[in-house]
């Protein structure tokens, strides 16, 4: 797997009077990396980075992002491209594999996905253990760590057929959780997948259809919803895939670590960026208050954020969000939606950030959080369901991360170190003498 070279010179760490040389290794593109994995061992000393912002944690073939530059590349194909040409499972196929598929293997490949749709029956009955109001990204990681008691049979992780069966199941298979998630938390009955039909529009009809009526999907809708699975399928190291990569480092089984990458990805300044967002949007409430919350997100002394604008890590325009914006304004045009208070007030934000010269100039742009949760009310999904979405699409990223983790004969347990600034060494008080 070692793809990274050596450069021809050493990086140096000076401590006072003493000097460490260390390797510098190159990737194929992007920073430069200062290999420091012996630096205590020579050294007696850690380094210090917490968030791991300036730490390359793993070696990766999968994912590519330039924050500056606004790039986001799968396996080196550029997601703008992947998301106006292709769809969802031949970017699971090529996430998963490293290129794009050939005619037959794509077939293949949507063929065995489709046919590990369906869950173990005994799943439904698991589903009635939960409150009918738990939130449904509760319902999603308790459910997908579930799977292990029912899927045991694909849990030998030193297995490589077994390594490829699970992964099949859990791409095919979160989409039917998800949707008997959102059917359980509206007390509706759990619609079964249907073959005959495409990835995104299968979980649309078993998110909408019931049984007194028949349920034909909406192509632009399916599309949209096929795109917003790519755009979030996968984002590098990230705090959720990171979780994953943890986890299976302890030797966990799939399911187990990405139930765990779940969990993670529940938080709000993480996957809940969208469901943040679209509460922003609530409380602004009108348009005509919209320069009331623009006056506040300008005053440096005012703690208000507008959510759904500026990233983490792209410090120029999210290339998601390009493709979010025109696919949000698809499925609005297409349902024809009119008088949302709601989607009235982020149209004019929108229009603000793009032309107001403080957005401007500190780049805060609308991100892929704020295109999705509109698009995504628009289709009639509760701001609950959002980040259960997310993890729908993000699956087969931690899937991939996870395999190339444990096809790395280099992986190792993860374990950060610390910096300690609790008691020193103390002598045990029996209570009798503690005052």
């Amino acid at each position: 797997m070692d793809a990274k070279t050596a450069t021809n010179t050493n990086g140096s760490i000076t401590v006072g009077n003493k000097n460490w040389d260390f390797p510098v290794y190159k990737g194929t593109i992007g920073p430069d990396v200062l290999d420091i994995a012996k630096l205590y061992g020579e050294s007696g000393m850690f380094t210090y980075d917490p968030g791991f912002t300036s730490t390359a944690s793993c070696e990766s073939k999968i994912t590519y992002i330039d924050g500056d530059e606004g790039i986001l590349l799968y396996r080196g194909y550029p997601i703008e491209q992947l998301a106006e040409h292709g769809d969802f499972l031949e970017t699971c196929y090529l996430l998963l594999y490293g290129e794009l598929p050939t005619p037959s293997q794509k077939a293949d490949f949507d063929y065995r996905v489709t046919r590990h749709t369906m869950v173990h029956e005994q799943m439904s009955r698991f589903f009635q253990g939960f409150r009918r109001d738990a939130h449904p990204m509760a319902v999603m990681t308790g459910s997908i760590g579930a799977l292990s008691a029912f899927y045991h049979d694909s849990t030998d992780i030193a297995d490589p057929t077994q390594r490829m069966i699970a992964s099949l199941r859990m791409i095919a298979k979160v989409p039917t959780l998800a949707a008997m998630a959102y059917k359980y938390s509206v007390g509706q009955p759990f619609v079964y997948p249907k073959n005959d039909l495409d990835y995104a529009s299968n979980f649309l009809r078993m998110c909408y259809a019931v049984p007194t009526e028949e349920y034909k999907p909406n192509p632009v809708l399916a599309r949209a919803m096929d795109r917003i699975f790519i755009l979030h399928a996968d984002h590098e190291q990230n705090a959720s895939t990171s979780t994953v990569r943890l986890a299976g480092s302890s030797g966990a089984n799939p399911f187990a670590c990405i139930a765990a990458g779940c969990a993670c990805l529940w938080g709000p300044a993480h996957g809940g960026a969208n469901e943040a967002a679209l509460n922003m949007l609530a409380e602004i409430g009108t348009v005509d208050r919209i320069p009331e919350f623009v006056r506040r997100a300008k005053d440096k002394n005012d703690s208000y954020r507008l959510m759904g604008f500026g990233h983490r890590v792209y410090k120029n325009y999210d290339p998601r969000a390009k493709i979010m914006q025109k696919t949000c304004h698809e499925v609005l045009a297409e349902l024809g939606i009119k008088d949302d208070p709601l989607l009235d007030v982020a149209m004019e934000l929108e229009k603000i950030a793009l032309h107001d010269e403080y957005f401007i100039e500190k780049k805060l742009y609308p991100n892929i959080d704020f295109y999705s949760g509109i698009t995504l009310k628009a289709m009639g999904f509760p701001t609950t369901m959002f980040t259960v979405l997310f993890a729908v699409a993000r699956t087969v990223g931690w899937i991939a991360q996870w395999k190339e983790m444990i096809e790395d004969p280099k992986q190792k347990i993860g374990r950060p170190r610390q910096l300690y600034t609790g008691a020193t060494q103390r002598d045990y008080t029996p209570i009798s003498r503690r005052k």
